[in-house]
């Protein structure tokens, strides 16, 4: 009777436990497969995942088809799935959804396509389909063509990168220079801080100490930021720039015979610097040239520097010079006008 008993339970327990496993929407060891070809500007990927664990993932039904044509599936990719050209972020696009059976089991093949500028030198993919959420155990067999080399890999939790070809030390150097240049040239709130220190200068002299310290400044957190030594929330540096504006503005506008001092610029230059670091901290920046990547980008901005300073310092000296009444507003409508943006741009990022 005891051995009964036994015995019952035990089949209970097993019986138990194949119920719990089955239910639960986990594939447990889940597979993926990647094919991967560059083109001239273009990329090509396939990419094959576990239809149940995609809908676990989405935390959705699997049986309907629906499942992968949603925009879901197309924002769960990208938040997923990084590719890095030449350290730049780009953003691929489903243009197809399939489901294929391998093995009996059913997977969905979504073909992506990513878009370039130019070919790129180096791509680097970043793989995080289901390895944080749903699955840890998820291996994905991945295949890439790039510049008639083929490279393939298994992607898992401990190994989620896969690196092809070489940015060479001229292609880096040129790249990371233009994205400086673009980067101060549509910052609008850093030239906006740069005219205001014009403003409150009093001599060319004056203006070079101004710059230099402003630039010492940032480049050192831009440094710190960038090697991830010191690390500072978006939404604070963000707001501490717009504030920086204000600041200033009010000083040019009343006290307008004040002058700027460099340790404001430096002071103040320690926060742009952070803000500077935000667009490299989106990027995957090659670490054989970090060091040229992160001097290449802040001769950029230097040179974007320069190109305001010597258009807009003169024609305010040259504001400042004429005595008609008209003209001797331009300067202080100037100033508010660039209060109003700094007030707004802080209510934007602070609230």
């Amino acid at each position: 009777m005891k051995r009964f008993w036994f015995s019952t339970l035990l089949l209970l327990i097993l019986f138990n436990s194949f119920f719990l496993s089955s239910a639960s929407a986990h594939t447990n060891n889940s597979e993926g497969f990647s094919n991967i070809e560059v083109k001239e500007k273009s990329l090509d990927y396939e990419l094959k995942l576990d239809l149940e664990e995609l809908g676990h993932a989405l935390e959705k039904e699997t049986e309907q088809k629906e499942l992968i044509d949603n925009k879901i599936v197309q924002q769960y990719v990208n938040a997923k799935l990084k590719l890095y050209a030449d350290s730049e972020a780009i953003n691929g696009t489903v243009v197809k959804t399939d489901i294929e059976m391998i093995e009996d089991r059913a997977f969905a093949v979504i073909n992506l396509a990513y878009n370039f500028e130019h070919k790129p030198e180096k791509l680097v993919v970043e793989y995080n389909m289901f390895l944080d959420d749903s699955d840890p155990s998820h291996a994905n067999f991945a295949s890439i063509k790039m510049n008639g080399e083929q490279q393939e890999k298994i992607l898992s939790f401990e190994s989620r990168e896969i690196e092809i070809g070489e940015v060479s030390f001229l292609q880096t150097t040129k790249q990371f220079i233009v994205l400086g240049l673009e980067h101060i040239f549509t910052g609008y709130d850093h030239i906006l801080f740069v005219i205001s220190l014009l403003i409150g200068a009093k001599t060319i002299r004056h203006i070079f100490t101004l710059v230099t310290a402003f630039t010492i400044a940032h480049s050192i957190t831009l440094a710190l930021a960038t090697f991830e030594i010191i690390l500072l929330p978006s939404r604070f540096v963000e707001s501490a720039i717009a504030l920086s504006i204000v600041y200033i503005a009010l000083i040019n506008i009343f006290n307008k015979d004040s002058k700027h001092q460099p340790w404001l610029a430096f002071g103040f230059g320690l926060i742009h610097g952070f803000g500077f670091a935000g667009i490299l901290s989106e990027m995957k920046l090659d670490t054989n040239h970090m060091a040229t990547s992160l001097f290449s980008f802040n001769i950029g901005i230097e040179i974007g520097q320069l190109i305001i300073v010597s258009i807009a310092f003169p024609i305010i000296l040259w504001i400042k010079k004429i005595t008609i009444k008209p003209i001797k507003w331009v300067i202080p409508s100037t100033s508010v006008a660039i209060l109003a943006f700094g007030l707004v741009w802080f209510i934007q990022r602070a609230f």
